[in-house]
Order: structure tokens, then C-alpha cells, then sequence
């Protein structure tokens, strides 16, 4: 686990973390809101091993030596409690009760605070969140709790309103490049296509800098989107069957044909190909804001947002896939 002074991005978070450590002024709940990839995690962590420090420097970053911060970075730390769910989806009542509501009463073992990590936040049921809003409400003094979501707004208001937001934004190109060439030694060209396609999240930069089906899936996307318009309902149907082979990395496979179509979204409304990201297929970018109109990109775009939440419910794969391949090819 790195220290805060390793992490890319985040300055104003971090800042505010050291400060609330420094001035032993620690809310009993938080939300770190942001995409995948974008460091909620990390962040989440590393305020939980620096509360538990030891030995904490005078900046509120923790020591890394002490037996709490070699217990936090082999995930053993006692006091520092990561909830999990046996449901892929769902974050039960059940899953609350028993890992914090029951476990809080318990004071800590060998740290000041005790302190709950809760991946996924938004996970969870009704029933779960009125559970824990429970234990927010009336917290014993050494508790902390941490939500992590990608969106907080599935969170009820009640728990949104009695915790601190932090809200993980994007960072900059240049440093996500930065980091990809000097620490991971990504060559340039490499970097940027991983910059372009990662929009400023840096989780989803290494993941796509690492990834042996990167190119793969951004061929395959390509060769879809260039030939979509002369598919018949075969080929159509032969597409939908080809997508399952990058049904675990679903998400990147939308995310580039939303690239895509926001490239020709960009040049049709300014004419600037400096902003393109598949500055490689201009050609086929510049026909196909030629082709549709204004209206047919945006519910494009809003049909991969759609397939998305239905692939995250557990619909149908190749329904959803197929809707969304009959709707690019209408508009």
C-alpha cells in the first residue's frame, strides 16, 4: 500500500483527510463517491491506516512501520473491518446486522478507532441502509464508517445528509500519462491511447495499460462500428454472439463504443479533430456524423448507458446486447 504522497490526483481530498487527522476532528461516517477505478479504495484505506497509526507523522500520514500499519497493509488490522457480501448484487440487511451493527457494540482491540469499509455502498437494500442509518444516528464514539459508491444518489437521503461527501473527480491527462510512462514505463503512443480511453480515471488507465485484451477489444469495437450499417440481421445476431467472448470486460467494450460515438457527437457540433480519441478512424468518424443526426447519437449514447444498468441487474446478456446493436444501427 502506498502513502498519500504516492497517490495521482485527489490533492483537496487528501488534504482535507490529513487535516480532519491532524486536528483529531474524524466524522463517523463518510462517502467516497466516484467511478470505478477511481481510487475510492485506496483512499479509504489509507485514511483507515493513518487513523490507526502508531507512530504518525505530524502531517497526519501514517508511518507504514508500526504493527497497526503492517497489520492495515496485509488487510489484518483488527480495528479496520472491510464488509463483504455473499450476493453478487445485493448488500443484505443480513450482511449490516452482522458485520456492523452487532460487531460496532464491541469496543476496538488495539486502535483508537474502529473503522468500516463498505465496498459497493450502493449495494445495498432499503432494508440494509435503514439498518445502518441506525448506527449513524448513534454511533459509539470511536466508530467510523466508510461508504464507497459509485453513486451516491442510490444512497437514501437520510444517510447522504449525516455523512461527509468526498467526491473523487477526474485527473488530469497529463498526470495519468505521467504516471503511466515514469512508474509503469507505458511507451508514449501506448500511454495515450490509454489516457484518451480512461477520461481521467486512473484506475481504468493502468487496468487498460495492463490489459492484454485492451486492443483487442478496441479491433473489435472498431470493426463492429465501421461495418454496423451493412450488417444484415444474421451478421447482426453473429455480432451479439462475438460479444460474449468480452463479457467479463463488458463495461470497456460499452465504454469505447460510447467513445466512439462521443467522438463523432465532438466533431459533428465543432469540426475539431484535436479532441478526437479514434483520431485513427477520422475517416469513418467524419461519415458517420454526417449520417446521423443529433438526435440519433444522444439516444445512442443513452442506449449503452441503459444496457450497462441492465447488464449490472443480471438481464438477459444477449438481449441487451442486441437491443443495443438494432438501436446503433436505426439511428
Amino acid at each position: 500500500m502506498s502513502s498519500f504522497k504516492d497517490v495521482v490526483g485527489h490533492k483537496n481530498i487528501i488534504k482535507y483527510i490529513s487535516s480532519a487527522v491532524q486536528a483529531d476532528a474524524v466524522s463517523h461516517a463518510y462517502i467516497l463517491n466516484g467511478e470505478r477505478g477511481s481510487g475510492k479504495r485506496l483512499l479509504a484505506n489509507l485514511f483507515a491506516m493513518s487513523l490507526q497509526c502508531q507512530n504518525r507523522a505530524e502531517d497526519g500520514e501514517a508511518c507504514g512501520k508500526c504493527q497497526s500499519c503492517k497489520q492495515a497493509q496485509s488487510g489484518n488490522q483488527p480495528d479496520i473491518i472491510k464488509v463483504t457480501h455473499e450476493k453478487p448484487n445485493t448488500i443484505s440487511v443480513d450482511d449490516i446486522r452482522t458485520q456492523v451493527n452487532n460487531d460496532i457494540v464491541i469496543k476496538p482491540y488495539s486502535s483508537k478507532y474502529k473503522i468500516y469499509i463498505i465496498p459497493e455502498a450502493d449495494l445495498m437494500s432499503a432494508q440494509a441502509q435503514n439498518a445502518l442509518l441506525k448506527t449513524i444516528e448513534e454511533p459509539p464514539e470511536y466508530a467510523v464508517i466508510m461508504l464507497l459508491t459509485e453513486n451516491a444518489e442510490a444512497l437514501l437521503p437520510t444517510i447522504r445528509s449525516r455523512c461527509v461527501m468526498m467526491k473523487l473527480r477526474n485527473i488530469k491527462d497529463q498526470l495519468v500519462k505521467k504516471y503511466l510512462m515514469e512508474q509503469m514505463e507505458i511507451p508514449d503512443y501506448k500511454a495515450d491511447v490509454c489516457v484518451a480511453f480512461a477520461q481521467g480515471n486512473m484506475g481504468k488507465a493502468i487496468m487498460l495499460a495492463t490489459s492484454e485484451y485492451f486492443n483487442e477489444i478496441k479491433e473489435e469495437v472498431v470493426h463492429l462500428l465501421r461495418n454496423i450499417d451493412e450488417m444484415n440481421v444474421s451478421e447482426l445476431m453473429d455480432a451479439v454472439k462475438k460479444c460474449m467472448t468480452y463479457k467479463m470486460e463488458i463495461n470497456d467494450y460499452l465504454d469505447m463504443i460510447a467513445i466512439w460515438y462521443r467522438d463523432v457527437l465532438i466533431y459533428k457540433a465543432t469540426k475539431n479533430v484535436d479532441r478526437v480519441v479514434f483520431s485513427d478512424q477520422l475517416r469513418y468518424i467524419k461519415a458517420r456524423a454526417s449520417k446521423s443526426s443529433y438526435e440519433g447519437i444522444e439516444n445512442i449514447l443513452d442506449a449503452i448507458e441503459k444496457a450497462k444498468a441492465r447488464l449490472k441487474a443480471n438481464v438477459n446478456f444477449e438481449l441487451t446486447m442486441e437491443l443495443l446493436l438494432l438501436t446503433i444501427k436505426e439511428n
